[in-house]
């Protein structure tokens, strides 16, 4: 079977992805602080493509301290307007400044993944999606929020694209795996250089 392969990773839609792609691994989230992970990156460093990248690896190497021998997948997304990143929303209020800010304008969602094993990178990358928000109106975003609620508390933008928050969007560009934050195309290949099993 070779050496074992994990996910770095509680997220349910990753372990899907990598389920779906017939990948023999386990999910191990990784116990890393992501605010004083970025709070610590030189200010240089704090771009979100960055960010995203050093949050991936720190999730790689937290489990790969506890997992002899294994090769860990780490990944991160962070979502960004400019040289702004966001954080999820703690309230509703919240959320409604959140989208509010993004309304009208493009934002990108950056995701990061890398592959370590016994504390050493052998590869990483990070793809981007482009994600062009309409116009809306107040009326519509304040039903949007009610016939939500919590629920857009769950993802850093306030929007599930397999949900209503599709409606929020005029264009998209980039690929599904990205947007759920698992590169998955690049990853695949990486993982068929380093000849890491399959179910």
């Amino acid at each position: 079977m070779g050496s074992p392969l994990i996910l770095a990773s509680g997220s349910t839609a990753r372990q899907m992805l990598l389920k779906n792609a017939g990948l023999d691994f386990v999910a191990i989230p990784a116990t890393v602080d992501e605010r004083a992970i970025e709070d610590n990156l030189p200010l240089a460093g704090r771009d979100p493509v960055s960010v995203a990248r050093h949050l991936a690896l720190a999730k790689a190497m937290n489990v790969s301290e506890r997992s002899p021998g294994a090769f860990v997948i780490g990944c991160d997304q962070t979502m960004s307007l400019g040289n702004r990143i966001f954080h999820k929303a703690a309230s509703l209020d919240e959320a409604r400044q959140t989208l509010i800010s993004l309304r009208g304008k493009a934002h990108f969602l950056n995701s990061a993944v890398c592959l370590v094993r016994d504390g050493e990178l052998l590869w990483s990358d990070v793809t981007k999606a482009c994600m062009q928000v309409r116009d809306f109106s107040d009326e519509f975003l304040d039903g949007y929020i009610e016939r939500n609620g919590k629920s857009i508390l769950s993802s850093v933008g306030c929007y599930q694209l397999e949900g209503e928050g599709v409606q929020l969007f005029d264009a998209i560009a980039g690929d599904y795996f990205t947007i759920l934050g698992l590169p998955l195309l690049p990853l695949l290949a990486a993982l068929r250089e380093h000849e890491i099993n399959h179910a």
